[in-house]
């Protein structure tokens, strides 16, 4: 969670310097979700994340100075310098990119979940957007085809309680968004998401569920955006304290107090100084790496026509 934590943080530095140019969304505040629930996974089992997907891709071990590299549209980039903040991709660790469609991921990890049910590979496909997402019709489609036919597949929700500007309890008449699950016939469970533990116990659970032939699960993680919902959002929507408020229960502040008290002080200065070595080298490769070419553009995009 540090790595991701601090790696979001040069990003934010370099989009402002516009060393990175483009769509940005950062995860800041949200880094408990995605590391709970790639820890659950088996190393195989696909991962779709929404637009604000880079520490999933940290966390399913995706390389940080090839990542920014790619943010930074490098030639060493992941994908070439291509793909950029919003569509790189790292199939060769299951991690099938992020969507700049509100909910597009669900359908296409739907797909993944039938190929693996068809192929008898055992695997299991999670797919994580935001609480704003759940009023797209997509979502609902691919709910719907996944649990008609019993899919391998885990939905996760990460309800940041605001739907890019607007609180989602304004959009919603039932702001438990984890009741839609059930309408569906999928089993549902609202958890906290600040809470590393909590996730990889609930979407541990679900990889079971689903590798035992039960199929699929929702999983709305509450959480707290502690960064504007792109670069240059003023954050004016959010009520006076709000914010302050939630810093001291984002999951990096949990985590620490725990092990602290736990007598795990020197690991976590430990823990510090490796991953500020780690950024350090990631930032220094990156940013020195050449650009990508430009006349490359269009490779792995539009096949050759003859």
């Amino acid at each position: 969670m540090l790595l991701i934590r601090r790696f979001e943080e040069v990003v934010l530095r370099l989009r402002a310097e516009e060393t990175i140019v483009g769509s940005v969304h950062l995860c800041i505040g949200q880094e408990a979700v995605a590391v709970g629930a790639v820890s659950a996974r088996r190393p195989d089992d696909p991962v779709f994340a929404t637009y604000r997907g880079h520490g999933w891709a940290l966390a399913c071990g995706v390389d940080p100075t090839a990542l920014l590299a790619e943010l930074c549209g490098r030639a060493s980039g992941i994908n070439g310098g291509r793909g950029g903040s919003a569509y790189f991709a790292a199939p060769s660790q299951a991690f099938y990119g992020e969507n700049s469609i509100v909910g597009a991921g669900a359908p296409i990890a739907v797909g993944a979940a039938l190929a693996a049910k068809q192929d008898g590979s055992g695997k299991v496909a999670i797919v994580d957007f935001g609480d704003g997402a759940m009023n797209q019709g997509a979502v609902h489609e691919a709910l719907n085809l996944a649990s008609a036919f019993e899919l391998p597949i885990v939905f996760i929700c990460e309800n940041n309680l605001y739907s890019e500007l607007t609180p989602i309890a304004k959009m919603v008449k039932d702001p438990l968004l984890v009741h839609r699950a059930g309408a569906y016939g999928i089993p549902g469970v609202r958890i906290d998401g600040n809470d590393t533990q909590a996730v990889r116990e609930s979407t541990a659970e679900a990889f079971d569920r689903a590798r035992g032939g039960d199929g699929p699960s929702f999983i709305e993680a509450m959480t707290y955006r502690l960064v504007g919902h792109y670069i240059g959002d003023p954050e004016t929507y959010r009520p006076d304290g709000e914010l302050e408020a939630a810093m001291a229960n984002e999951p990096l502040a949990l985590l620490t107090r725990h092990l602290h008290d736990a007598g795990f002080s020197e690991s976590l200065a430990s823990i510090e100084s490796e991953v500020a070595s780690s950024i350090a080298e990631a930032l220094a490769t990156a940013t020195s790496a050449a650009p990508a070419d430009t006349t490359t553009v269009r490779e792995h995009v539009y096949g050759d026509i003859d």
